[in-house]
């Protein structure tokens, strides 16, 4: 969907034809999208139960395009140069402008826990350094794999109300600071390089449908204003909110 700021209805701009395991025009769970500006602004987008990722134009008289397949997606990410990052089972695949087959630039190692696994990562996000930070959701870390790394670093961890339950969605303001839908938690938590804990800046008041509380919040992004727009997913809302990035 595209919801223009002010209007009250949005536009279906991709799938909307009901499920399907076969039809290019059609979607079986989208997972993640993201914004290519390397290619006309055409959306990528992971179209989870059909095992592939896809690029859907603008232009409706162009086809949609299957990017790569055979495999369930969940996030994806595009860094500086346009390279495509998608998380698989135990790890995260680089596609490289006008590649065909992806490479493993971290984990890939079998599911697991270690430094040099990963369990059925969700979303990711790469800085301006190539450095990965990836939702290591079932346990319970956002782990940061610099680039080349053979392993990642603990950027952020735990299971309790203190640190993380689940986490998901990542973004990353101007700063450099991450900030990460802490999905069992209810909240959105801001999280610096180095720290223990991270800071709540959103939620942490129990779930709830209130304008200040979230219910396991999916995903989130900033625009270029500095807004922060949170999918509230149990609340079946989008939230803006402003965030003072002191």
């Amino acid at each position: 969907m595209q919801w223009k700021i002010g209007l009250n209805n949005g536009e279906i701009v991709a799938g909307g034809n009901e499920e399907d395991e076969v039809d290019i025009h059609q979607l079986l769970t989208p997972s993640d999208v993201i914004i290519d500006k390397y290619n006309n602004n055409s959306l990528i987008i992971c179209d989870q139960d059909n095992r592939r990722v896809v690029r859907w134009f603008h232009q409706k008289e162009i086809d949609p395009q299957i990017i790569i397949s055979g495999f369930m997606c969940i996030g994806l990410a595009l860094d500086k140069d346009g390279s495509l990052y998608i998380t698989i089972f135990d790890g995260v695949l680089r596609l490289n402008q006008g590649d065909k087959n992806g490479i493993i630039v971290a984990g890939g190692n079998g599911v697991g826990s270690d430094l040099n696994q990963l369990d059925n990562p969700t979303f990711i996000l790469v800085d301006d350094n190539y450095s990965i930070y990836i939702s290591d959701t079932p346990n319970h870390r956002i782990m940061k794999w610099e680039k080349d790394a053979k392993e990642g670093i603990i950027f952020a961890s735990g299971n309790d109300t203190n640190t993380l339950e689940r986490p998901l969605g990542l973004a990353m303001d101007h700063l450099g600071q991450i900030y990460i839908a802490d999905l069992l938690n209810h909240r959105i938590i801001r999280w610096r390089e180095g720290d223990k804990e991270g800071e709540i800046i959103i939620g942490g008041n129990g779930y709830g449908n209130l304008s200040t509380q979230l219910n396991t919040p999916q995903d989130l992004v900033f625009d270029k204003q500095g807004n922060l727009y949170v999918s509230d997913a149990a609340n079946n809302r989008i939230q803006k909110f402003e965030v003072d990035f002191a």
